[in-house]
């Protein structure tokens, strides 16, 4: 078994939605990282335990940042359960803090990921109890710490997962309604798009407002996760509170308030209430103007500026959607010459009603369901 317990500089991982790769890779490169390397769901790249903090803090596009701890071969099942029980876990956290095993599976070895994570699991606390006839107690909805193994094939890497809860739960959205997009997509499809905070925003189907909290996080550079009280580093045995401190102060320094407006728009008036509850939350109840107004027959506020949609869609392609998507189309060629739109959406066929042809289709996938993120432009008449 190799150990790579380490506070210098190390391989991390930063884990993302299938089609944000080269995006996360960008941003992390941005931040610092050196030797980037994007993978598939996830980007590789080195840094120390000060930049572990300053990516969780910072980073839009990420879902978790992972330290690797040990890796090693699993052969039989007892293999696993040997190998985790060598890793001296006393010395990376505390006994009384609560952990969380996580396990991704892809080997013969195991017939599924849960049973995978009682054996590794069974490990950790039985090294515990072993030394000290006590042992940490497990907690699946708010762990501590967070024990991440990859089991592929025959190799096994294990990771402390530094965020903890996924990056996606930023700690402004109190009120969501169904199937709300989750942020960290909608960070990467405001990254995707091209749009840098230079020119207007809007969304005409806002929800409860996630892309235009996003939006003005990126517009104002705010480190995304500012709003996080908690994340699983700060119960290692190596958490530097004073490191942490002085990372977080700087970022909040580097905060610029742009003037570009952000914008939105829903048909459904609780929805709004939900997104004004939310935009208060996060501090951008001056910073963001959403009203009450159905899209279609509408035109355009500003003479320029840039649409991002997320309309409703789901696994059933019917007509209702089919006339919705063609009533949207119709509404941006008459309403919405000059300006740019981006369409997320799993109805691939419902795209074609739009009727407009598109300059840029990015397959992604949001939750289970295969997307694709189009880009269109409306001319301007003569």
């Amino acid at each position: 078994m190799e150990l790579t317990i380490s506070t210098k500089d190390q391989t991390l991982i930063a884990k993302t939605f299938f089609g944000l790769e080269t995006v996360l890779a960008r941003e992390l490169r941005h931040l610092g990282a050196r030797d980037v390397k994007p993978l598939k769901r996830a980007v590789s790249f080195t840094g120390d335990l000060g930049f572990i903090y300053k990516s969780n803090l910072w980073s839009a596009t990420a879902l978790r940042i992972l330290r690797p701890i040990a890796n090693f071969e699993v052969h039989r099942q007892d293999d696993l359960y040997h190998n985790m029980s060598q890793i001296p876990w006393e010395d990376l956290f505390g006994i009384e803090k609560n952990i969380m095993i996580d396990a991704v599976v892809h080997s013969d070895t195991f017939s599924n990921s849960h049973y995978a994570s009682l054996r590794a699991k069974d490990a950790v606390v039985g090294r515990f109890t072993k030394k000290f006839k006590r042992r940490p107690s497990i907690d699946k909805e708010n762990p501590h710490v967070v024990i991440s193994i990859h089991l592929i094939r025959n190799h096994c890497e294990v990771f402390l997962d530094s965020s903890g809860r996924s990056l996606h739960r930023r700690g402004y959205r109190d009120a969501v309604g169904p199937a709300p997009i989750n942020e960290v997509l909608a960070a990467g499809l405001i990254r995707l798009s091209g749009w840098e905070g230079r020119q207007t925003l809007y969304d005409p189907m806002c929800g409860s407002g996630t892309i235009l909290t996003e939006a003005a996080i990126l517009a104002d550079n705010i480190p995304a996760n500012i709003y996080r009280k908690d994340f699983s580093f700060m119960h290692w045995r190596d958490y530097d509170e004073e490191l942490h401190a002085v990372i977080e102060e700087s970022a909040l320094n580097k905060a610029n308030p742009s003037s570009c407006k952000i914008i939105g728009s829903d048909s459904d008036i609780s929805m709004l209430t939900k997104a004004n509850i939310n935009i208060e939350k996060a501090l951008f109840q001056d910073r963001i103007k959403v009203w009450h107004q159905d899209f279609i027959g509408s035109t355009k506020p500003e003479e320029n500026g840039m649409l991002i949609f997320n309309p409703p869609y789901d696994k059933k392609l019917t007509s209702d959607n089919f006339k919705l998507y063609q009533e949207i189309g119709d509404t941006l060629k008459q309403g919405y010459d000059g300006w740019t739109a981006w369409f997320i959406s799993s109805d691939l066929e419902a795209l074609k009603y739009l009727g407009l042809r598109t300059k840029s289709k990015i397959k992604m996938y949001n939750g289970k369901l295969e997307c694709r993120y189009v880009g269109l432009e409306m001319y301007k008449s003569k």
